[in-house]
This record gives structure tokens, C-alpha cells and sequence, in this order.
């Protein structure tokens, strides 16, 4: 009982220590974000990592300069590296608070020297004055007990982890956490490798509930979300690098794409998850559309990539109200379906979703499918263009042969969509059985992608890819050949990352009309906009912001 009590006050005493520490390192930096204060305690630290003083120098002005509430210095980056010399300097010219590491080869790092030297130089960095020191694990005990009563007052320790293989279960990563803190730190870190994305969960999990100041950070692209959700959940800390792909782990985002893109300093404990399910997903503009969407009218929400590997497991574990939306796209859409509890009868009969919501009151999902509204009037005001008429009572696709690409989720919802304005629809498909099986259910024709080649019954006909053939990087891949573009009025391309693909530049060269993917995407974005927030959709806004892309 009396450990028991011990271990309480000491946990008190770490939580105070950590709130104060907070305090005054943000006080040091920036305390104002476009003019409100921030919402949450987590720091935004730039990973310094030059070969040079000089560019180290300049950097940790870069990151003052782009918001930044403290730099890691990573000492082992440097060349002809002068320890006390460098040092001093470092910690004179940084206009924010410093973290040294000192990483060395067996943790991730660069330095394979002798360990004595190593250790002695982050006691050097401590008595010379820098904030925090990053100390590993392994060594972290003899450390503390060689500094024990020589650590300055300001000076925190942070004890780290990491792991590079895998993530552990709860049970192993509070054994883990236990044992960083037994080893006498002033805050707890470790780092883990995401094999899906659903590792992920256990790691907020930890850091939720954690009693002591804590960075629990997960690496690579399926643990991107724990370095943007950490600040509702409780991190003490995250790393934004100063550019893309200059990075001291796996999966760093931009100080930038923190700042600007997912409105980090606004994020609290009650902000609300959104989120793009898909496999390829960084390529998205999602986050781009529905995070500068949400910040311009208040609307207490984030929206985040999730690379999905298993929808249902995805849903499984991330059950719980926080995670109130999402958008679905390739290949998932179809498989989402299984996953709601109630679907909606037009998505029910196109047999894919793109938008789940999720039931505030009872935890319930719900499924829509917004692509195929707005695909075909995309499509429609394409041809109305090109005829130069206005809208009437019937649609520009009435008895239209309309030949989709692709029987997935969105060649699905095309099908339906064309079908439901009157046109004749035929589909084509790699796997012809896929093709036979959609055409059936639409009351269409069949075809085999290759067939598509040489067929040509009629002139006017529209063509939509709904496939990924042709998306970034896979740029220079076309689903059809030029030649057989010249059948076709209008070619619309789902894909819009680029926006003009090889499909839609020869297209446009055979004399079609063109509708890119970019039309599609703003147009299904209006109604999950809607569902999303409850509010109607700034459909200007949505236009201006994908206008730069």
C-alpha cells in the first residue's frame, strides 16, 4: 500500500512537473494561432539534422520561423564534429528550446563510435544548457545515476524506445513504458513500427491513459495518424520536418502540413476524426478540401489518410465515437458495404459505398455513395458543353452508349448512374466474369478490357475510366489505346492525380470532350461535406481550393 502511494505522488509530481515544463517551453515559442490560443499542450519539435554548425544554424531559424516549439538537434548527423565548441553555439543561436540526440547506429542512428564518448557528450549538452536530452533505454539508468544531483533544474531527460520491426501489444508496450520511467525519466518515449494500421490504436491507447508526460509515436505511412492525433490524445510531443522527405524517422509529416494542413494547434481532446480509407491513399486531396473546409467555419473536426490494408479490422478497432467519418476509396468500397450496420438504397443497388458515417447517439455506421452523383454530373455538364444546350427535362446521356472501365466500386456506381439517365451501358473489364456479373445487374453488355480495343459499333459514344490505371506514379499507363479514341465525344477519367492523365491528353488530342476525375471528386465532396458536418457544403471554397491542384 505504501509503494502503491509512493508510485502515486511520484506519477502527481511527474504530471505537475510536465504541465509547468509545457508552460514555459511554449511560452518560449509561439503562443497564438491566427489570432486564438492553441487547444492543446502538444509541441511541434523540427528534427535538425545538418552535416554542418552552420547549417544547423540556419535551419533551427527555419523552423523558429515556421512555428516550431523546440528543435532536436541530432549531433550525430554532424562532420568534424567539436563537441564543446559545437555545442555552446548550437544552444547560443537557437531561437527556440533545444532537444540533443546523439543517436547511435544500434538505435537507429548514425554514430558508431565509442559508447563512453557518446554519453559523454549528452552530459555535456545537459551542463551546457540544452532543454532535453534523448537518451536511449538501454542506457538510460546508468546515465540518470552518473547525473544524479548534477542535472540542472530545466534540463529534462526523455528516455527512449524504438522499435523497428513491429508494434507490441498493450500489455508489453505498459511493461515498456513502466520501465522507461523506472529508469528515471522525466519523459517517457518510445517509437514503434506500424505493420497496419490498426497498431496504431494500441499506442493512443497508452498515451491516453498515461499518468506521466509520454511521446508514443508509430513509423511509416500506416502510422502517420499518430503523429496528428497525438495532440488529441495526449502526446507530449510530435516531429514535423522542415521539407518532405527529410525526415529523422519513418513517416515524419511537414511542421507545415501540421500547421497549415491539419489545423494541429486547434486540436483538442473533443475534435472529431475524419478520414480517406484507401490503399494507395497519400495521393488523396481529401485532407486538403475537408481540413481548410472545417477551419473556415470552426467546425471541430480533422481529416486524415488512412492507409487500410482490411476494412473490417480497420472498423473493429477504431470503433469508438471519435472516429465520426470517413471517405472510401479503391479498393475498398465495395467491402465497406459489409461493414455498416444500415446502407443506403442507392448505394445498396450500386453494391459500393464512398462516405460512412457514424451515428453519433449509438455508434452505428451508416453507408452512402456520392460518386456516382457526382461522376454523372460531371459527365452531363461535359456533353452539355459540347453540344452547347442547357440543362432540359432529359438527361445529356439519354440514349447515349456509355462504356465504363473498370467494375469496382465506382465502375459500379457509373453504371448505375448512366443507366438511371437513360443511356445504354456497356462495361469492360480485366476480368470479364466482373464485367458479365455488373452488366447483368445494370441490364448492360459485357466486354473484356481487351475487346475494348476494336470496338467501335457507333460514333458519340462516352467513355469513363473508374480504374487507378494512369494514377500517380503509374503516369505513362492508358486503359485503351489512342486509336480507339476516336469513336468517343467524351472521355471522362476518375482518376485525378494528374489531373490531366495520358488517357484524357489523347483523348483531348482525337477530338473528344474531356471531363477529368477533379470534377467528379469536388462534386461527390458536396454531399460528404454535408453529412459530415451537418452544415451546407462552401461548394466556392471547394472549387477554389482544388482550382490549385
Amino acid at each position: 500500500m505504501i509503494d502503491f502511494i509512493l508510485n502515486l505522488i511520484a506519477a502527481i509530481r511527474m504530471r505537475l512537473s510536465y504541465l509547468i515544463n509545457i508552460i514555459l517551453t511554449v511560452a518560449s515559442g509561439s503562443k497564438l494561432v491566427s489570432g486564438s490560443m492553441r487547444k492543446n499542450p502538444t509541441l511541434i519539435c523540427v528534427p535538425i539534422m545538418g552535416e554542418s554548425v552552420d547549417k544547423m544554424v540556419v535551419d533551427m531559424g527555419k523552423a523558429n520561423a515556421s512555428g516550431a516549439d523546440l528543435v532536436e538537434i541530432r549531433l550525430d548527423g554532424l562532420k568534424n564534429f567539436n563537441p564543446r565548441e559545437n555545442i555552446k553555439t548550437l544552444i547560443k543561436e537557437s531561437p527556440v528550446p533545444t532537444l540533443f540526440t546523439y543517436r547511435p547506429i544500434w538505435e537507429g542512428g548514425q554514430y558508431d563510435g565509442d559508447e563512453n564518448k557518446r554519453v559523454d557528450v549528452l552530459r555535456l549538452a545537459m551542463e551546457l544548457g540544452a532543454d532535453y536530452i534523448d537518451v536511449e533505454l538501454q542506457v538510460a539508468r546508468e546515465f540518470n545515476d552518473s547525473v544524479r544531483g548534477k542535472k540542472p533544474e530545466k534540463c529534462k531527460v526523455i528516455v527512449s524506445s524504438h522499435n523497428y520491426q513491429y508494434t507490441p501489444s498493450v500489455e508489453d508496450l505498459s511493461n515498456l513504458v513502466a520501465r522507461i520511467q523506472a529508469s528515471g525519466a522525466d519523459i517517457v518515449k518510445f517509437a514503434t513500427t506500424a505493420l497496419d494500421i490498426t497498431d496504431v490504436a494500441r499506442v493512443f491507447q497508452i498515451t491516453v491513459h498515461s499518468q506521466v508526460p509520454i511521446i508514443g509515436l508509430v513509423m511509416g505511412e500506416r502510422g502517420l495518424i499518430s503523429r496528428i492525433l497525438c495532440a488529441k490524445f495526449g502526446g507530449f510531443l510530435t516531429f514535423g520536418t522542415l521539407e518532405n522527405g527529410i525526415v529523422s524517422a519513418p513517416g515524419q509529416p511537414t511542421i507545415k502540413d501540421l500547421l497549415d494542413l491539419y489545423n494541429f494547434r486547434q486540436m483538442g481532446p473533443d475534435t472529431k476524426v475524419f478520414g480517406i480509407i484507401g490503399k494507395p491513399v497519400g495521393h488523396s486531396k481529401s485532407p486538403i478540401l475537408y481540413n481548410e473546409a472545417f477551419k473556415s467555419v470552426g467546425f471541430n473536426g480533422v481529416f486524415v489518410h488512412l492507409l487500410v490494408d482490411d476494412i473490417a479490422k480497420f472498423f473493429q478497432t477504431y470503433s469508438s465515437n471519435d472516429f465520426a467519418g470517413f471517405s472510401c476509396t479503391i479498393p475498398h468500397k465495395e467491402a465497406a458495404v459489409k461493414c455498416c450496420d444500415e446502407v443506403d438504397t442507392v448505394a445498396k443497388s450500386i453494391g459500393a459505398v464512398n462516405c460512412i458515417i457514424r451515428r453519433q447517439s449509438d455508434g452505428k455506421l451508416f453507408g452512402y455513395n456520392t460518386d456516382y452523383v457526382g461522376a454523372i454530373s460531371a459527365i452531363e455538364d461535359g456533353l452539355r458543353g459540347r453540344l452547347n444546350v442547357s440543362g432540359g427535362v432529359s438527361s445529356a446521356l439519354a440514349g447515349k452508349l456509355f462504356v465504363v472501365i473498370g467494375a469496382g466500386g465506382a465502375g459500379k456506381a457509373l453504371a448505375y448512374g448512366a443507366k438511371a439517365k437513360g443511356a445504354r451501358v456497356v462495361i469492360a473489364n480485366r476480368t470479364y466474369d466482373r464485367a458479365r456479373e455488373l452488366a447483368e445487374t445494370v441490364g448492360g453488355h459485357a466486354l473484356s478490357l481487351a475487346d475494348l480495343e476494336n470496338f467501335n459499333p457507333e460514333d458519340g459514344m462516352i467513355l469513363a475510366n473508374t480504374t487507378s490505371i494512369g494514377m500517380q506514379p503509374k503516369v505513362d499507363e492508358t486503359p485503351i489505346p489512342k486509336h480507339a479514341l476516336g469513336h468517343y465525344a467524351l472521355v471522362f477519367d476518375a482518376v485525378y492525380t494528374p489531373k490531366i492523365t495520358r488517357l484524357l491528353r489523347e483523348a483531348e488530342e482525337s477530338g473528344a470532350t474531356i471531363v477529368s476525375g477533379l470534377e467528379m471528386f469536388i462534386g461527390q465532396a458536396y454531399e460528404q461535406y454535408e453529412r459530415f458536418t451537418g452544415l451546407p457544403a462552401p461548394k466556392e471554397l471547394f472549387q477554389k481550393i482544388m482550382a490549385k491542384y
